[in-house]
């Protein structure tokens, strides 16, 4: 009786399909990346970076102090952190693990869209994570 159709976005050839990234959950996990990673700040976000032996993906890990904010607007800042990493994903290296904090004392009327990609860019430019275009083609 229904008769829905589904429909496929065409990808072109040659674009890279999202990597995998997995996220950082155990304790020990941040606490290695935290302390053996190198440090990177922006205006509004710091961020820990270690190499992984993992060479095909990456790992994330968000960590947003409690001081920070209620947990309404901790989430907010920990959703545009993801969707903002998941945008920049393809434009990095593999094989690294970064953990991204608010900084203290930012107030949370910064966390913009537009002011976190900005941070990112910056962090990954400083930290030699992007892939160059010319590589990519």
């Amino acid at each position: 009786p229904f008769n829905i159709k589904f429909f496929h976005l065409p990808f072109k050839k040659g674009t890279n399909i999202m990597k995998k990234t997995k996220m950082l959950k155990k304790n020990y996990e941040f606490r290695k990346v935290l302390s053996k990673g190198k440090y990177y700040s922006g205006k509004n976000i710091e961020a820990y970076v270690l190499e992984n032996n993992k060479k095909d993906c990456n790992f994330l890990g968000l960590a947003i102090s409690v001081k920070t904010a209620k947990a309404v607007k901790r989430n907010m800042i920990k959703r545009l952190l993801r969707e903002n990493y998941k945008i920049l994903e393809n434009d990095i290296i593999n094989g690294v693990s970064i953990v991204f904090l608010w900084k203290k004392g930012i107030d949370t009327k910064n966390a913009q869209f537009n002011n976190i990609k900005d941070d990112m860019n910056y962090i990954f430019d400083k930290a030699n994570l992007k892939i160059d275009k010319a590589q990519q083609i």
